[in-house]
């Protein structure tokens, strides 16, 4: 794992701005938890990061390698990021346990049972 770094990354919908200036360090090993009300930018800022949006503007860095540059639109894409991302509630597969959607993308990437 590689630090995580939002660097004055913003994101616009048309007209409407929904994350501006966005600044955080998230270090190697390091758990981190967004929380906030409904429409603050949680998911908008995961599905950045996993890349299935492009910021506006600003940077995403994991360790030294630039994955989104909101000047030259996303630099890698989703399937090279090696990040997973499991959805909300309506999105979870309903005949799988929390500890199986979880664990569900580190079985597709090949990860064994004891590293899960």
């Amino acid at each position: 794992m590689a630090s995580v770094s939002y660097r004055h990354v913003f994101k616009r919908f048309g007209d409407v701005s929904v994350i501006k200036d966005f600044n955080l360090e998230i270090a190697d090993k390091e758990f981190m938890v967004f929380v906030g009300p409904s429409g603050c930018g949680k998911s908008t800022n995961l599905r950045m990061l996993a890349g299935l949006e492009e910021p506006s503007g600003g940077e995403i860095v994991f360790g030294e390698r630039v994955v989104a540059d909101g000047k030259r639109g996303a630099v890698v894409p989703p399937g090279q990021r090696n990040v997973g991302l499991v959805f909300q509630s309506y999105a979870l597969w309903p005949h799988m346990t929390v500890r199986g959607n979880i664990s569900w993308p580190l079985k597709v990437k090949g990860w064994s049972a004891a590293q899960i």
